[in-house]
């Protein structure tokens, strides 16, 4: 496992890390379905532990997540393991969890996730704390609210790093200057690489103001593994953020079979050579700290850590970037038009 640096921190992460939010379960939020299902805290608990002794140092994680459920599953599988917590990087974040608050990124709502989280972590600051999203409220109403609290938890030692998620480059171009973060986070797969290529927006402000961008959904929710028929798309139970997706349509399905194919042609048609050619691709971009997939058991996360192993040149990035190039092409003009 190699490890690389976030910003201009001294913090260090796996190249390959893990995304808690399967760890939450199936849930909803106000009436909607933010979870996933088949999530046994046992398979959950071994998979860590494959983890840890494969090199990963670094768990993503979120209040939203479970509300509360997979920060508390983490800490227990911890301790459980016999590790001591501190020994890793562990992030969470606010903004989609807002309880009884108006606005989840009120100052005194933002200070109250931020204390739960360190108890459902068992922990007495977080290595890296998000805000989950840049939605702001009207006029940006909380913008301002929200970062003087980040930058005020993180003087009192209660955090180390300020980190933004963000949906759209706008979002990331309007907070940045404002929040100071040393991490941004959004997707990054083959099929989308709008938020890392280097003339990007959020290329742009990665190189202009030294900071590190963490890729969720490395794996497209695995879809870049090959795992769904078309002819037999998967059904969701309530509660999965999945159910409705139209990603996983058959006809979306259909329309992905051949760069699959191609992809199977050129690198191996394994689950494990298509999960360490997707989580490398994303790996070689400028700027990437780190991928965290998403995980439910020791096997998911073993395929994860072939990655170590796999290296792409030049020539096998221009060929991955090829095979996707029209939904890249898709990305990009959503990017511009999204700002």
């Amino acid at each position: 496992m190699k490890y690389r640096q976030l910003g201009t921190s001294d913090i260090r992460v796996s190249e390959v890390s893990l995304g808690c939010w399967t760890l939450g379960g199936l849930n909803w939020i106000e009436g909607h379905a933010t979870g996933w299902a088949n999530v046994d805290p046992y398979e959950i608990e071994s998979a860590i532990k494959i983890g840890i002794d494969g090199g990963i140092n670094h768990f993503d994680n979120a209040d939203v997540y479970g509300n509360g459920d997979a920060e508390r599953l983490l800490a227990s599988c911890l301790q459980n393991i016999g590790i001591k917590s501190d020994s890793f990087i562990i992030a969470s974040k606010v903004g989609h969890y807002k309880g009884t608050a108006a606005h989840a990124y009120e100052k005194i709502h933002i200070r109250r996730q931020c204390e739960q989280s360190l108890i459902n972590l068992r922990r007495e600051y977080l290595d890296i704390y998000y805000l989950h999203h840049a939605d702001f409220g009207p006029n940006d109403r909380y913008l301002n609210d929200a970062a003087e609290t980040m930058q005020a938890l993180q003087t009192e030692g209660k955090i180390r790093l300020i980190g933004q998620s963000a949906y759209r480059s706008s979002h990331f171009k309007k907070s940045v200057p404002i929040i100071k973060p040393t991490v941004l986070q959004s997707w990054a797969h083959a099929m989308d690489t709008r938020f890392v290529e280097r003339s990007s927006i959020v290329g742009q402000l990665l190189e202009k103001n030294d900071l590190s961008f963490i890729a969720f959904s490395p794996l497209n929710q695995g879809l870049l593994l090959d795992k769904f028929e078309p002819e037999s798309p998967p059904v969701f139970e309530l509660g999965d953020h999945r159910r409705n997706s139209p990603k996983f349509s058959k006809e979306a399905l259909a329309g992905l079979a051949p760069q699959l194919n191609a992809l199977k042609c050129r690198f191996g048609n394994s689950t494990l050579d298509l999960a360490s050619v997707a989580l490398r691709f994303v790996l070689n971009y400028n700027r990437i700290a780190c991928v965290i997939p998403g995980f439910r058991n020791k096997r998911q996360v073993s395929c994860n850590l072939t990655t170590c192993d796999r290296e792409l040149n030049k020539e096998d990035m221009a060929f991955i970037r090829d095979v996707f190039s029209k939904t890249n092409t898709k990305a990009a003009t959503a990017n511009k038009t999204n700002g």
